[in-house]
């Protein structure tokens, strides 16, 4: 749960990196280090939970097993080299120590501080983590075939339906929707089988002592250390993903320390095993993010032929009758029920695919996971736990989703025909899509900055 270490600039929805490790929540926005410890839940053995409906989870760490590779990172840090990473590793323990004044301000005991962390060792697979540049993307609606499923969306259903109490209290409280908590939680952690199973105290303190992202994971490490002073979980509880993030709906522990409650009032915040804490957790995060109460957080559309392109940005709000005026309706033929309400076009799969347009509660949602592509599946998600529909448009299947070498070499190409000034990364963020918009408005193509096969061969000039 959320504050990433930067802004989601470096993927769009249309270029997602998946890999097969876990990607929690403070690296999302790395884009070379993964977007979401979502995609440990779907590539992942499963790992149930206690107290929701699973088993214990098992702390033999397979992922932390792994040896680190021993070489420099792909980021070019110069933290992240090899040399770098073995100085720090070898000052660990006294990198840790070093922490004692800062805890102790913290009303951290000195007593749970050397309990807490006597026995701390680094786990250095992190920084191949941390650091890894995944070839390979996938699809906006690969993405969506993969988090809204049948047995998710009948999972969700149970959840619904056996937390009901607990569902009534928060929406009551907090005014959230509850199929959006239920879809989080269903996306973060697939209900609670999938949340990681590396030591939190371990990833913060191995972050906060060595690699490129010191500063962020102190502060992740001794907030951690706090609620085990506080009580309000276990060591054992406290598991995770390889960056902290833990729990069905993956709090960080500096997010745990701003939005979690204590629900049920036993004294505890315990967003592990507790669903009425959990859920009021969850809710509480996305009020103080700005909630509207009652209000949906989009609709799909059709976009006309002939549309402006360069209109779809998150930066170019304007009130649904303005988009209507434009052509904009929605997908389904209904009218739209608020004219009135400001919304900003998104057209993840450019002229070929759905566009949709995104209300307020749409960006609270980004703010839980600044990625586009997450925030459409939790949204997408809660209308099906609703009773939705499938989405009526199709998405362009035929199309393949560009590897980080063509990337690279896309934006090399706009960069030397004068339409891109940034540095050639591989991850399409704001600028690429603008710099491929201006292209396409060149050559007379739709000015949608969606990064096709054929806009890579048009940029070659074949």
């Amino acid at each position: 749960m959320r504050r990433s270490l930067a802004k989601l600039a470096g993927l769009t929805a249309t270029m997602l990196i998946v890999a097969a490790a876990p990607f929690p929540p403070a690296v999302r926005a790395e884009g070379a280090s993964g977007l979401s410890n979502l995609f440990g839940g779907i590539f992942s053995g499963p790992n149930p939970a206690p107290g929701l409906g699973g088993a214990q989870p098992n702390s033999a760490q397979p992922n932390s097993a792994q040896p680190w590779s021993g070489e420099d990172g792909a980021s070019g840090h110069p933290l992240m080299t090899a040399a770098a990473i073995r100085q720090a590793a070898a000052n660990f323990d006294n990198c840790v120590g070093a922490m004692w004044p800062d805890a102790a301000r913290r009303h951290i005991t000195q007593e749970n501080f050397q309990r807490f962390t006597a026995g701390l060792v680094p786990d250095l697979r992190i920084m191949d983590l941390l650091d890894s540049q995944p070839e390979f993307t996938k699809s906006i609606w690969d993405y969506l075939d993969i988090l809204v499923n049948d047995n998710r969306l009948a999972r969700g259903r149970e959840i619904l339906a056996k937390y009901k109490a607990q569902f009534d209290a928060t929406e009551k409280a907090y005014g959230v929707d509850r199929t959006v908590i239920a879809s989080i939680w269903g996306v973060e952690s697939n209900y609670s089988t999938q949340m990681g199973d590396r030591s939190v105290l371990q990833s913060t303190a191995t972050l906060a002592c060595i690699g490129r992202r010191q500063a962020y994971f102190k502060d992740e490490f001794l907030s951690a250390l706090e609620i085990l002073n506080r009580g309000d979980l276990r060591p054992e509880q406290l598991r995770g993903s390889w960056a902290g993030a833990f729990g069905p709906t993956q709090f960080m522990p500096t997010a745990f320390k701003r939005y979690a409650v204590d629900a049920n009032g036993d004294g505890r915040r315990d967003v592990v095993d507790d669903p009425a804490d959990l859920i009021a957790s969850t809710a509480n995060n996305l009020k103080k993010d700005g909630w509207q109460p009652g209000q949906t957080w989009g609709y799909e559309v059709a976009v006309p032929q002939g549309f402006n392109y360069m209109l779809a940005d998150r930066a170019k709000a304007m009130t649904i009758a303005q988009w209507e005026h434009l052509g904009i309706a929605r997908a389904n033929r209904q009218p739209f029920p608020h004219p009135t309400e400001k919304a900003y076009l998104l057209a993840p799969a450019g002229a070929q695919g759905p566009g949709f347009l995104m209300l307020q509660n749409f960006r609270v949602i980004m703010k839980y996971n600044p990625a586009e592509a997450y925030a459409l599946a939790i949204g997408h998600f809660a209308d099906r736990l609703r009773g939705g529909p499938p989405l009526v448009q199709a998405w362009p299947r035929q199309e393949r989703e560009l590897s980080r070498t063509e990337r690279l070499e896309l934006q090399q190409l706009l960069a030397q025909r004068g339409f891109y000034r940034g540095t050639p990364d591989g991850q399409f963020g704001g600028q690429t899509r603008e710099a491929l918009r201006n292209f396409q408005a060149s050559i007379g193509a739709p000015a949608d900055g969606f990064a096709s096969s054929d806009m890579l061969e048009r940029l070659r000039g074949r």
